[in-house]
């Protein structure tokens, strides 16, 4: 059973230079990147691993279990970390980190990654999409009928929810896409159940 004394500390954002100094010092973390296992494979973070977010959502309880105090959490640009973050705590994990700027931040700032065939990432290709049919929803509405306007309204919609509510259904409708597998994709027990199991998750089971 996780105690909760040791998941009170507040939540905090991590700056791309002390995740650095925690890697090089090799003391004990875990980083969890939450992208796709496609945008996962174009770039990480040496030694993190690949916990996809929808994965993440349905086992959340599970992942818990292996984790210790120190979780990093990592996205694109700490949006789906985000989601993660508060999907752990509702799972006990008080104290988790969520990387500022993102890998490509992480990146930049120096941090050693593994990088692989350039894609773009997910939330590259939802503006792309949005823009794309807000454009065509208001060339159509002009040329071919008033009516397809409504596409434009729909998508400025859409965005509002999903600034609103935290989420993205376009992005976990693009995720599916044939272009956005991976060569294999992640499961529970490739992902979650070959994570190591922290010293710290290790010694409160034993206590329970």
């Amino acid at each position: 059973m996780t105690s909760s004394s040791n998941r009170s500390t507040a939540v905090t954002s991590l700056a791309p230079e002390t995740l650095r100094s925690w890697l090089a010092g090799h003391q004990d973390l875990t980083v969890l990147d939450v992208r796709s296992a496609a945008e996962f494979e174009s770039m990480h973070i040496r030694g993190s691993y690949n916990v996809p977010l929808p994965l993440l959502s349905e086992h959340t309880d599970e992942l818990a279990q292996r984790l210790g105090s120190r979780v990093v959490l990592v996205c694109q640009s700490g949006v789906r970390a985000e989601q993660a973050r508060q999907r752990l705590g509702e799972a006990g994990i008080g104290t988790a980190f969520v990387l500022t700027g993102g890998v490509p931040g992480f990146a930049a700032a120096g941090g050693d990654v593994v990088r692989g065939r350039a894609r773009w990432d997910l939330e590259r290709q939802v503006r792309l999409v949005a823009g794309s049919l807000v454009v065509l929803g208001l060339a159509g509405g002009r040329f071919v009928s008033p009516k397809v306007r409504m596409l434009a309204g729909a998508i400025g919609a859409g965005l509002t929810f999903s600034a609103a509510t935290n989420t993205c259904a376009m992005g976990t409708a693009l995720s599916a896409m044939p272009w956005n597998r991976a060569a294999k994709e992640p499961t529970r027990e490739s992902a979650i159940l070959q994570l190591p199991v922290s010293s710290e998750a290790g010694a409160e089971a034993k206590a329970s």
